[in-house]
């Protein structure tokens, strides 16, 4: 990590950092561009290729991958410099949004997301470390704070531009233009980087082929998991084989104590996986219910995606001043409340009919939930973390999110494939969402403090 000194007037947009935050921060946009972007167009995507069968299955393979892709890109972090390990991993986005732009069927264009799964992967944690290596500690915040806005301006305009994108042009236009840009930023970012001392004084040592088994192991239970509906009979035999699979195989993956809730780092991580699997694994209908039951235009149901944003734009930046003053408790307390009363919500007009404007009006609650519990536990991550386990960590952290993302897909997935034609189908899928949130309270009250930098903690999420 580094330790040069700073000042008060010292910030990320100083020369020295200039060319490396904006780079990163387009890199953050454009990643955010794109997963927003597809939970907009999927529908659509899912009827031109017809792939309903695979609809889940294009979210959780995804996810599912990106775990590989952590773990490969954190541990190589940890042994030595971060340029390579994130230039391989912007290669693999890029290749995976390639193939998927061209796909002409639908299984195609799942290869494509589950390459692209491992550069979203690997470039997340990649771009963590870079944090913590450029960037003095004081100014840690400022950088997610800018992080933070790179996902709200996407979360404004990107389902909206996306479904627009769709309706005039074409979808693969989705995934080829944020190809094109990515390129561009990466070379922002790179050309920096290059001259700078980024290798850790301290490289880890650990056995790396150990790790790499369990995180494809998880991916594969993964995929079995969002595969598993289409297996008839069979399906609840692979549900729980899938399940026992991501449980064991994800546990050297996770700081010891993570799956019993331990206090601090484990239940940090604990956390964000159980709030990212309650909130994407249902926003993903979201979209899905306004174009199927109230006839929206994919343009019109990114709009509903909106209110959400803005509300995280909102409670980012109330946690971002306040969020000392009401602490980590009273935090996952309002968060995990905010998140429910949204699920309920939509699940409440998906079972009786209501007006859609009930629907987006109460997904804004989900958004204002995670506004306030997300950049909390990626400064508390990077405050439990050492030079020496920095990748670890941060890749632990985004495994947790993409595992209980990729998990709930897939099994609401599951349960929705086989309710579907029934008036069940969706109200099911946001109730499994709510159960989540709610088990979220188990950890979020024993988070703990890991002596945050008071400017880190006061400016983390101030957009």
């Amino acid at each position: 990590m580094s330790t040069t000194p700073v000042d008060s007037t010292t910030g990320i947009w100083q020369s020295r950092y200039v060319w490396v935050t904006v780079g990163a921060v387009a890199l953050i946009f454009l990643a955010a561009m794109q997963s927003l972007a597809v939970t907009t167009v999927m529908p659509v995507v899912s009827a031109d290729l017809d792939g309903d069968a695979l609809y889940a299955v294009a979210f959780a393979g995804t996810l599912a991958t990106s775990v590989i892709g952590m773990v490969a890109v954190g541990a190589w972090c940890d042994r030595g410099g971060v340029l390579a390990p994130l230039t391989a991993a912007v290669l693999l986005f890029v290749i995976g949004l390639v193939i998927a732009g061209f796909a002409a069927s639908m299984p195609v264009l799942v290869v494509g997301r589950l390459v692209q799964g491992l550069g979203t992967g690997g470039q997340t944690v990649a771009l963590y470390v870079v944090v913590a290596r450029v960037y003095p500690a004081a100014l840690h915040g400022r950088v997610f704070a800018a992080f933070s806005a790179a996902w709200v301006v996407p979360s404004l305009i990107g389902p909206f531009l996306a479904g627009a994108v769709t309706e005039f042009l074409h979808w693969r236009w989705v995934f080829l233009g944020v190809a094109g840009l990515t390129v561009v930023a990466f070379t922002m970012v790179v050309v920096r980087l290059h001259g700078l001392p980024l290798h850790t004084d301290e490289p880890a040592t650990g056995r790396i082929l150990p790790r790499l088994a369990c995180a494809f192991a998880v991916a594969a239970g993964a995929l079995a998991l969002s595969l598993a509906g289409g297996l008839g009979p069979y399906a609840w035999v692979v549900v729980a084989a899938s399940a026992l699979v991501i449980g064991l195989a994800s546990r050297p993956l996770l700081p010891r104590g993570t799956l019993r809730a331990a206090r601090g780092l484990p239940s940090v991580v604990l956390m964000r996986g159980l709030i990212a699997g309650s909130l994407f694994g249902a926003e993903i209908y979201v979209p899905y219910l306004l174009i199927d039951h109230y006839d929206f235009s994919p343009t019109w149901a990114g709009l509903g995606l909106t209110a959400a944003a803005i509300a995280w734009a909102v409670a980012a930046d109330v946690q971002g001043r306040f969020g000392d003053r009401l602490g980590n408790a009273r935090i996952t307390v309002i968060g995990t409340t905010l998140l429910v009363t949204s699920t309920v919500v939509a699940g409440l007009t998906a079972a009786f009919g209501l007006p859609p404007a009930v629907l987006i009006a109460g997904w804004a609650f989900a958004g204002g939930g995670m506004g306030l519990m997300y950049p909390r536990l990626t400064v508390l991550t990077l405050a439990y973390s050492t030079p020496q386990n920095q990748g670890f960590n941060s890749s632990a952290l985004s495994i947790s999110d993409s595992v209980g993302a990729a998990t709930a897909i897939a099994a609401m997935g599951l349960v929705f494939t086989a309710l579907v034609g029934t008036d069940a189908a969706f109200p099911a899928v946001f109730a499994i969402a709510t159960a989540l949130a709610l088990l979220a309270l188990v950890p979020g009250l024993r988070l703990g403090h890991a002596h945050e930098d008071p400017a880190t903690t006061h400016t983390r999420a101030s957009i």
